[in-house]
């Protein structure tokens, strides 16, 4: 099939898009998710919105950012998901939930569990702050909040991972941060 003219253009523009930034959303969905499998899938759902909105896309000051907010709202809607069916599994059953007294202290040695323990908001600012390195603002493109928003989430996502992952490991998440 041979694509001319301005659709052509598009398409040229997008599949550039997507060989330099499906690496990065796909790692994103991972690490909010936490889930290999789901994380491409969000990644390849992402990149097909965004070529449906390719022409708001292109014509964004940011389009990464953009890109990133997709995977962020994706993600965010597959968890309120999956929260709603655990929910209607338990009603169902009519089982209650385990309580424990204490954190299961080799799960939360591990940064992927302690990261899922965190409200999405705060995953999503500690990672994208952290895990890629992205400015306050650049963090507030993707997630669609105010610079402060990312401010206050973040330090009281820091504070809940150095809470559950203890200090020494806390401080060891944000090596090499300026």
């Amino acid at each position: 099939m041979d694509v001319t003219g301005a659709e052509g253009d598009a398409a040229v523009e997008f599949r550039a898009f997507f060989e330099r930034h499906y690496a990065e959303l796909a790692r994103l969905a991972h690490l909010l998710t936490g889930e290999t499998d789901a994380a491409d899938d969000l990644a390849a759902d992402a990149m097909l919105a965004l070529w449906h909105r390719w022409d708001r896309v292109r014509a964004a000051d940011h389009p990464a950012a953009y890109a990133r907010g997709v995977v962020a709202n994706l993600v965010r809607t597959r968890i309120r998901s999956t929260v709603r069916e655990r929910r209607r599994i338990t009603a169902f059953w009519g089982r209650r939930p385990e309580h424990t007294d204490g954190p299961d202290v080799p799960a939360v040695l591990d940064v992927r569990t302690a990261l899922r323990a965190l409200p999405f908001r705060k995953r999503a600012c500690v990672v994208l702050r952290h895990a890629f390195d992205l400015s306050e603002r650049d963090t507030a493109l993707a997630l669609g909040v105010s610079v402060g928003t990312v401010k206050s989430q973040t330090a009281k996502g820091m504070a809940e991972l150095q809470r559950l992952l203890g200090d020494r490991a806390a401080t060891e998440l944000t090596a090499g941060r300026h």
